[in-house]
């Protein structure tokens, strides 16, 4: 199975489609103030028309009030929302969009119990915790803590750069892999040459895997 790639904390349609052209699948949209990616309405509408077609667009929002997020769903074209805080199930289900909900990872987190509290979720992304950050720490947990998850897909975020996602991948056989610090000149301006290391990262580990399980005779 080929690992999907995010990229996440686009500020601007150039890095937009820089990313699309690089081959990544989906790309996160930050609605968050206190987030150094946060993006503007009117910013992510071009960003919307940049890529519509291309990749899959996600608008990212941590405990946003209903009038906030259907704002955006009214003004950009998004494709599924991720809930990035403490959303209850009805709160992820309000707005009849496909979800992603994150949790926090640490070592007194149940993965089983949080996946079954949120059946209708399309994924779970799992994400590093920090008390006052949501996300873009660069920072990674332990990704023993994901290895045995099957229940649900997963979504892998915190701390990946070209040079462990591999590692990532190898021991958390996620659905997809998210990027943000890991492919950045600074919060919120996207290096492409950084973005195009990471795909080929992401691919090799994937074709790599899949010649091991051939010569073990393993199909998937």
């Amino acid at each position: 199975m080929r690992t999907r790639i995010k990229v996440c904390g686009l500020t601007c349609s150039s890095d937009a489609s820089a990313a699309v052209h690089c081959g990544v699948d989906a790309l996160g949209l930050i609605f968050f103030s206190g987030s150094s990616r946060c993006v503007e309405t009117a910013v992510a509408s071009e960003i919307a028309q940049e890529v519509s077609g291309f990749a899959m667009l996600i608008a990212v929002f941590v405990d946003a009030k209903s009038f906030e997020i259907e704002n955006v769903l009214a003004k950009v074209p998004v494709n599924m929302i991720q809930f990035h805080g403490s959303e209850s199930l009805e709160e992820c289900e309000r707005f009849e969009v496909p979800y992603i909900k994150t949790l926090r990872m640490s070592q007194n987190v149940s993965l089983d119990r949080f996946g079954q509290s949120y059946p209708s979720a399309r994924a779970i992304l799992l994400d590093t915790y920090q008390p006052n950050n949501y996300g873009g720490t660069g920072e990674a947990f332990s990704w023993d803590l994901a290895a045995d998850y099957s229940d649900k897909r997963i979504v892998v975020a915190g701390g990946l750069k070209a040079t462990n996602v591999s590692d990532a991948i190898v021991a958390c056989q996620p659905y997809a892999v998210d990027v943000s610090t890991g492919v950045e000149l600074s919060p919120g301006v996207k290096d492409r040459s950084k973005i195009d290391e990471f795909v080929a990262a992401v691919n090799a580990c994937d074709q790599g895997l899949k010649s091991t399980k051939k010569s073990l005779g393993v199909t998937e």
